[in-house]
């Protein structure tokens, strides 16, 4: 049962790091939409890379925590 509980609580932390990192793209997303042309080229770059390593961080996420339902399902 301990092992359980610890799966759980795993599952817990990743779904809200999960929903951090959506809403932190999508915000980086409206506001890269937002001050396009206001905005100098590094900055958007550089926004635009964030966005990109947040969806890869968020790829991650999702698939670790399928692992950790499978895990779950085996118990």
């Amino acid at each position: 049962m301990p092992q359980l509980d610890k799966l759980k609580e795993e599952l817990g932390w990743l779904k809200v790091v999960f929903g951090i990192f959506i809403a932190t793209t999508l915000s980086l997303m409206a506001w890269l939409v937002q001050n396009y042309n206001s905005q100098s080229v590094y900055l958007s770059i550089s926004v635009g890379l964030a966005i990109v390593l947040l969806t890869v961080a968020i790829v991650y996420i999702n698939r670790l925590a399928y692992r950790k339902i499978d895990e779950i399902g085996e118990l």
